[in-house]
């Protein structure tokens, strides 16, 4: 079946994203990103070095996935900007994860330098795929701006705490016409088979997996779990009620008579 997910007229057969922080080490990174069948990967251009490439894991991951780089650790605009200027000579692509972050604790995006910091990359000829709140307003509005998709988060990144307000999703899916891509929060395959059943276009996974006893076999999980969500989403839930419906219809039942 063909059912492919489109951002910017770039096609991808897998809608799961995957990180590359965290992992116990490269070697463990390479056998989960496989184990995921991602074809995209972030990397964080802020926590690499740029001016020696042999020692970063671009050379690993260049040849085989799509790398979107993004700005993660930066505060504000200008903070911003500049990474994904410096993303897109050092790497030659145009497409960047916008990240600004407005509070150390819950790592929540600062909305107005997010809006702002994508204006201006959109002006200058950038992809732009923004982290956000789970806010269909500030989604809305940062499709307005010319984001290609938007990311608002499930629940804090590493929390782990899975979709906390699958209405505010749903809702950002009713406002948008762009991809909606949850990023931030999940912590197991089930937390990503409910993103995909709100109807989400894709999950972005890090420390999920990065962190789990066993990388490999939930990368595995979670490419799974992408792929029943979505189906299932595909073929519609039935409704949900009150009350039980027996499954065999009581028409034409055979009535048995008094003993």
């Amino acid at each position: 079946m063909d059912d492919e997910l489109v951002i910017a007229g770039r096609r991808f057969r897998s809608r799961l994203f995957v990180g590359t922080a965290r992992y116990p080490n490269q070697q463990v990174m390479l056998r989960a990103l496989e184990a995921s069948g991602a074809e995209v990967v972030t990397v964080a251009i802020r926590r690499i070095n740029l001016q020696q490439p042999a020692e970063t894991i671009l050379e690993l991951l260049q040849d085989k996935y799509f790398i979107l780089p993004n700005t993660a650790g930066c505060y504000t605009v200008r903070e911003a900007v500049t990474t994904a200027r410096l993303a897109r000579e050092a790497l030659g692509t145009n497409w960047i994860k916008l990240e600004v972050i407005g509070d150390d604790d819950t790592l929540y995006p600062n909305i107005p330098q997010l809006i702002e910091a994508a204006k201006q990359l959109v002006d200058e000829g950038f992809t732009v795929l923004p982290y956000c709140n789970d806010d269909p307003v500030a989604c809305a509005m940062l499709e307005r701006v010319g984001c290609a998709a938007v990311m608002p988060l499930g629940a804090p990144i590493g929390s782990g705490m899975g979709i906390l307000n699958p209405y505010n999703i749903r809702l950002i899916k009713e406002k948008v016409s762009v991809p909606v891509i949850v990023d931030a929060g999940v912590g197991t395959a089930s937390d990503v088979a409910v993103a995909m059943e709100l109807g989400c276009d894709g999950v972005l996974v890090n420390t999920a997996i990065a962190q789990a006893r066993d990388p490999v076999r939930m990368a595995a999980a979670m490419r799974l779990a992408v792929e029943a969500g979505r189906q299932a989403y595909l073929a519609g839930r039935i409704p949900k009620r009150l009350y039980a419906q027996p499954s065999s219809p009581i028409e034409g039942r055979v009535v048995l008579g008094a003993p």
